[in-house]
């Protein structure tokens, strides 16, 4: 099987993906995204997924591990596999700040488009791909809500635990948890 973490780009992935790895899972990464000021602890990203959608057949070299792979590109994933999807969820006011001010601080231009126009469109593709998602009999999702995460990180280390049917280290898992980088904070839980 192939663990997949998923979500919309701000959403906890790397996060979710630090945590896997400290907690004993093999991790597919490359440190080709160097951790900065808006992910300090790095991006656990893995360069060649973004071309899935044309080289699908990528996929292969996750068999056992954990991969990153942005929500709009679950649609891509060869069929050959079974997946077990951990897909984080994030209050779409807080993922649309939280992109806004990464990219400001990264110096480039931010055009200043109604959040209402960005929340709509992420709203509408969730609703798609949770209805894709649920469609897939060759995967499993677990829906994991980054603010349950920070405030209850040993229970969420538990549930990941149990969901992968793996004895990950949880102490290590819950030690990746840091409120300090939960930046952008709405009250909204989805």
């Amino acid at each position: 099987m192939i663990t997949i973490v998923s979500g919309i780009p701000r959403s906890g992935t790397s996060l979710m993906m630090q945590m896997l790895a400290a907690g004993g899972m093999p991790v597919l990464t490359d440190g080709v995204r160097n951790s900065d000021v808006n992910n300090p602890r790095g991006y656990y990203e893995w360069e060649p997924i973004k071309a899935l959608r044309h080289r699908p057949e990528v996929i292969a070299a996750a068999e056992g591990k954990a991969v990153k792979v942005i929500s709009s590109l679950l649609q891509a994933l060869s069929r050959q596999y079974t997946y077990g999807v951990i897909f984080m969820c994030r209050p779409l006011e807080e993922i649309v700040t939280s992109q806004n001010k990464m990219l400001k601080r990264l110096g480039k231009d931010v055009p200043e488009p109604l959040a209402y126009t960005a929340i709509t469109a992420f709203e509408q593709h969730l609703e798609y791909t949770r209805e894709w998602l649920s469609k897939q009999s060759n995967m499993v999702v677990l829906w994991m809500n980054y603010a349950a995460i920070l405030e209850e990180p040993e229970l969420s280390s538990l549930t990941i635990s149990g969901f992968l049917c793996k004895p990950l280290k949880i102490n290590a898992m819950v030690q990746q948890v840091e409120q300090s980088l939960h930046r952008e904070r709405t009250s909204a839980r989805t």
